[in-house]
């Protein structure tokens, strides 16, 4: 059977009831096969789907950039890229917020400690749990892997705690680390009023010092922050064992007090200098929670409360697993951010969410971060603070007479 050129043809089956030769058109057989209109062009135009197969012998940069074609795995590819192409430019503020239990997974030390020592985060936002444990490391008290299925009133009974299949002395790793934090922050140092930034840069100091005593190295998120002069805030700072032994030590005369509004001025203060000197701002969100709504709600601030014109963080990556439907702040896409005027609405196409486990895609985006882009001169942001705060207040003061 023959057909006209462009048809596929077919030559009868041979004796013994052999396969029929199913023939392609030529214009199949080339490299480029397929030509289309204008109208199709606009969609029909991003990278073939048909990645070589995987050896083995493959980078991690590499295999994001050849077989995370699809789907979430896509939005991963596209986030690395949007955070090495355009946010770590040298002149984009970049900040992270962090949620969920990632330091006690060793997501800290795999991961966030080389993204600050590479200049690659500049503040961040965190729960006050993932600190509180990051001292864990930085004590050299031990958690281990194990598994979600064990009996919680075994563990309870022997003193064992879990997060999860993470396992920890409840007597040798929390109350230890509760004992030294408390002896720390009752120094002299610590008896004033202070926002998070200050407590966590003072709480960083003697974790860099707990690592120096027992030669560990890059094993706590609070001592690179203090090394690297990276503002650490927490936006519920009493939600948290941190402010549990701050209260507890209240009740015994500690003076120490955490003023939030001394958080949410300097926090916007990193974005308002940022803007006013004609730089960009990137959120990169890891999870979601208060942390999430606490870096975002600071163009809220700049422009709702302090009346200052502004249009919203230009950059905007967001791992997460929560969905939008609910209502829930967590899974709040970066559209409806734009209602609020926390992104900017003409930089949508550089708002990514990837919904994946962030113990799964931020170590890949390190990695792919760190073996793609040199790092960056630190901007030391900690030590410009009550500069950067002295300039919002001007502000303020010029929009609001």
């Amino acid at each position: 059977m023959q057909g006209t050129e462009g048809d596929i043809t077919q030559e009868e089956g041979r004796e013994g009831g052999e396969m029929a030769k199913i023939v392609l058109p030529k214009r199949f057989i080339s490299k480029y096969p397929h030509k289309f209109s204008q109208g199709k062009q606009r969609f029909l135009c991003g990278k073939r789907i048909l990645p070589p197969p995987i050896t083995g012998k493959e980078s991690v940069e590499d295999l994001i950039g050849n077989a995370f074609l699809a789907y979430n795995a896509a939005r991963l590819h596209e986030g690395c890229r949007l955070f090495v192409e355009k946010m770590l430019a040298p002149d984009v503020t970049v900040g992270m917020s962090l949620a969920g239990a990632l330091t006690p997974a060793g997501v800290g030390s795999a991961a966030i400690v080389p993204l600050i020592k590479a200049g690659f985060v500049d503040w961040i936002v965190s729960t006050g749990a993932n600190l509180y444990h990051d001292m864990h490391h930085a004590m050299n008290l031990p958690l281990y892997k194990g598994s979600p299925f064990v009996r919680d009133p075994e563990l309870r009974k022997v003193g064992v705690v879990r997060i999860y299949d993470v396992l920890l002395d409840y007597n040798d790793v929390l109350m230890r680390t509760d004992d030294i934090l408390r002896k720390v922050i009752a120094q002299p140092e610590f008896q004033k009023e202070m926002g998070t930034a200050e407590l966590h840069y003072l709480l960083g100091k003697y974790c860099a010092e707990f690592e120096e005593q027992t030669g560990l190295k890059d094993a706590s998120v609070l001592a690179a922050a203090y090394r690297c002069g990276v503002p650490c805030f927490c936006p519920s700072p009493g939600d948290s064992t941190i402010g549990m032994n701050v209260a507890g030590l209240e009740l015994r005369g500690n003076r120490l007090r955490v003023n939030p509004s001394i958080d949410v001025n300097q926090s916007t203060a990193i974005v308002l200098d940022a803007q006013l000197s004609g730089r960009k701002t990137a959120a990169v969100l890891i999870g979601g929670g208060s942390p999430k709504n606490f870096m975002l709600q600071t163009e809220p601030q700049i422009q709702e409360v302090l009346r200052i014109k502004e249009f919203g963080h230009e950059y905007f990556l967001q791992i997460t697993d929560a969905r939008p439907d609910t209502g829930g702040l967590s899974g709040a896409t970066p559209h409806e951010a734009v209602s609020w005027g926390k992104v900017d609405p003409s930089q949508l196409p550089d708002a990514i969410v990837c919904y994946l486990d962030s113990t799964v895609a931020l170590p890949l985006l390190t990695h792919y971060a760190l073996a793609k882009h040199k790092p960056r001169k630190l901007k030391r942001l900690y030590d410009r603070l009550p500069e950067l705060t002295e300039r919002l207040k001007k502000e303020y003061f010029k929009n609001n007479p």
